[in-house]
């Protein structure tokens, strides 16, 4: 495999690293052309790059058609994530656009998407209303499925009330959202909410607040290694009630940032995560555990992340809907996108690392509620929650 990276663009040429990973269906003549986009820099990095490497894992087909896959950073902006969605449309004629990692970038590709009828597959939670996502579909569990993991997990733990510290964007929102009614549900209060830029180098103010308010738990709403700065400031400031994280910090940056002041926390996270503590018989655990084996072989023992999960998931989407695609239309034609994004509503449920995903003409994030996990970090690993 060749993998060129720049700012402006990048191709992969990929090749099988494992054949018994995945069976292949013969090269077909066509050539499929995914564009993605991802935050290889800036402040969702952290998300961006690994979610490459779960790429890279592609095959060199895809549904039996040979596979052409197109790179770009987005910087995790916004504006730079819409000009490289028009630019893999209008330039490179991709059949679907992949990205981006960060929320606020992905939910402005998808406006790209809609335009120009190109399916999306997002790599990010992204909360669009109804009837803007007829062209987006998300392979990261919603919010709210995350959000019903940590509430039940709280109930069972005797939580009774809580605080929230989260992103002041489309990510921070959203579990904001999915959170306040599970909560209710719950019989759990809210006592407090506070946010943060991405960018902030510092929540010293929040978490004081928050610390005075003195809730059972704290839910911290970040990703990657920003998601460590939220809880080493609660610490410092003497909270010594539960910590919350979310599936965006379900990463070993989190442990590698926060040290010592991120034990205990408790994280909600796609079970491929944990893939090798899952039962024997766990409907997930063989996707799960082949994708961790190849993945770790390449990036080293207990490398394995959701993130990069998401970045492999998208071609056991792919190579199932592609297959049936095809016999509509031929990729690179607008016909074959709309037969794409039609497929994708209505093929059979797929089996991926972290759930079942089940789209439909009303439902385009696919999972349901029990198909997140809650992991614990003791003595710098994890630890899966019965």
């Amino acid at each position: 495999m060749t993998f060129r990276l720049s700012t402006r663009l990048v191709r992969l040429t990929l090749t099988v690293l494992s054949a018994g990973l995945i069976a292949v269906a013969p090269v077909a003549r066509a050539e499929l052309t995914v564009g993605v986009s991802l935050p290889m820099t800036g402040p969702a990095s952290g998300l961006g790059i690994p979610m490459s490497n779960g790429v890279k894992l592609w095959p060199a087909t895809v549904g039996g058609e040979k596979l052409r896959v197109v790179l770009l950073d987005d910087a995790t902006d916004p504006t730079k994530g819409v000009q490289n969605a028009r630019r893999l449309v209008s330039d490179e004629k991709v059949d679907v656009l992949l990205g981006s990692g960060a929320t606020p970038v992905a939910v402005a590709m998808a406006e790209v998407a809609s335009d120009t009828r190109t399916p999306q597959l997002a790599l990010s939670p992204i909360p669009l209303p109804p009837g803007k996502d007829n062209w987006s579909f998300r392979i990261p569990h919603s919010s709210g499925v995350m959000a019903s993991a940590m509430t039940r997990h709280m109930k069972r733990a005797g939580v009774k009330s809580v605080a929230f510290l989260g992103y002041a964007d489309a990510y921070g929102e959203s579990w904001l959202v999915e959170l306040r009614p599970r909560l209710e549900q719950a019989g759990i209060a809210l006592l407090a909410v506070e946010r943060f830029a991405r960018t902030d180098t510092s929540v010293t103010s929040q978490a004081l607040k928050l610390s005075a308010a003195r809730p059972d738990a704290v839910v911290v709403v970040a990703s990657g290694s920003g998601a460590a700065m939220p809880q080493v400031a609660l610490v410092e400031r003497g909270y010594v009630g539960k910590i919350y994280q979310t599936h965006g910090a379900a990463t070993r940056d989190l442990i590698r940032v926060g040290g010592r002041n991120v034990e205990g926390a408790l994280v909600s996270t796609p079970a491929v995560v944990v893939a090798d503590q899952l039962a024997a018989d766990h409907p997930l655990r063989t996707v799960a555990m082949s994708f961790v084996e190849v993945y770790e072989k390449v990036h080293g023992a207990g490398s394995r992340n959701a993130l990069a999960a998401h970045g492999y998931d998208a071609f056991l989407i792919l190579d199932k809907a592609v297959a049936l695609a095809k016999q509509k239309a031929r990729p690179g034609t607008p016909e074959f996108r709309a037969a794409l994004r039609d497929t994708l509503e209505s093929m059979p449920a797929v089996t991926l690392t972290g759930g079942v995903i089940d789209y439909s003409p009303k439902d385009h994030w696919g999972y349901q509620d029990d198909s997140a996990v809650m992991m614990k970090i003791v003595n710098s690993d994890w630890k899966i929650e019965p």
